[in-house]
C-alpha cells in the first residue's frame, strides 16, 4: 500500500506524470459524464458537473503546453536528422513528426490566447491548423510504429535463423524485439484513439468531424490516456532495472 502511494506521488511529482494523469482525469470524466447526461437526456446534475469538470482540466493543459515550446526545440535539436537511425524511413517519418509537433505549439498558442482576447484575431482557424498538426503527427506516429514492427519481425527472423544454424543462444534479442514489439502496438492503438478524436475537432464535412458524442470523445481519450500511462511506467521501469 505505501509502494502504491509513493509510486503515485513521484508519478504526480513530475510534469510528464501529471499530465498523464490530467488527461486520464480529463478523458475519464467525459466518458462519464457523457454516459450520465445520454441516459438522463442531459438532466444528470452529476454528468453535467463531470462535463464541466473535465473542461476545466483540458484547459488547464492547454496552459500548461505554453511551456512547451522550449522542451520540444531541445528535443528536435537533440534527434536532428536522425543520423543515429539505422533505417532511413524511420529516420524521415521521426523527423517529419518532430516538425509537427513543433508548429503545433505556436499555433495552439495563438488559438489559446485569440480566445483569451490577448490578440484580436480570429481563433478558429488556429484551432483547426494546431488539429491538422495534430492529426499529421498522429498519423505519422503509427505510421512510425508499423516500421518499426516490420524491422523488429525482421531481426526476430535473423535471429531465429542465426540461432539454429550456429546454435547460439538469442532469447534475450528475441525478448527485447517481443518486448518493443507489444510497446509499438500499444503505440499505434494510442494514436488511432487521438486521430479518432482529432477528426472530430475537424471543421464540419471532413469524415466523422463533430459527430462524436461526449462518450465517445471521453473514451477514445481514456484509451489513449490508459496506454501511455502504462507506456511510461514499463518505460520507467526498464530504466531502474538497468540502472
Amino acid at each position: 500500500m505505501q509502494q502504491s502511494f509513493g509510486s503515485i506521488v513521484n508519478l504526480l511529482e513530475s510534469y510528464r506524470g501529471r499530465d498523464k494523469v490530467v488527461r486520464t482525469l480529463c478523458y475519464g470524466s467525459q466518458l462519464v459524464g457523457g454516459v450520465l447526461s445520454q441516459k438522463t437526456a442531459g438532466l444528470s446534475e452529476v454528468g453535467k458537473s463531470l462535463l464541466l469538470f473535465s473542461a476545466q482540466l483540458s484547459h488547464c493543459r492547454t496552459i500548461l503546453r505554453l511551456f512547451d515550446d522550449l522542451s520540444m526545440v531541445a528535443y528536435s535539436r537533440s534527434y536532428g536528422l536522425g543520423n543515429r537511425e539505422e533505417d532511413s524511413i524511420v529516420r524521415c517519418i521521426s523527423v517529419l513528426t518532430n516538425v509537427a509537433d513543433q508548429l503545433y505549439y505556436p499555433c495552439e498558442h495563438i488559438a489559446w490566447a485569440a480566445d483569451a482576447e490577448l490578440i484580436k484575431v480570429k481563433s478558429d482557424k488556429w484551432w483547426t491548423l494546431s488539429t491538422l498538426l495534430w492529426t499529421s503527427s498522429l498519423l505519422l506516429g503509427a505510421l512510425r510504429s508499423i516500421r518499426v514492427i516490420l524491422l523488429l519481425k525482421r531481426k526476430l527472423r535473423k535471429s531465429q535463423r542465426t540461432r539454429q544454424e550456429n546454435g547460439s543462444d538469442g532469447l534475450a534479442i528475441q525478448t527485447e524485439c517481443h518486448q518493443q514489439i507489444k510497446m509499438e502496438i500499444l503505440g499505434i492503438i494510442s494514436c488511432l484513439a487521438d486521430l479518432s478524436n482529432a477528426i472530430h475537432w475537424m471543421p464540419p464535412g471532413i469524415l466523422w468531424a463533430g459527430r462524436f458524442p461526449n462518450w465517445l470523445v471521453g473514451l477514445m481519450g481514456t484509451v489513449s490516456s490508459f496506454v501511455g500511462l502504462y507506456r511510461m511506467g514499463s518505460s520507467d521501469s526498464e530504466h531502474e532495472a538497468n540502472a
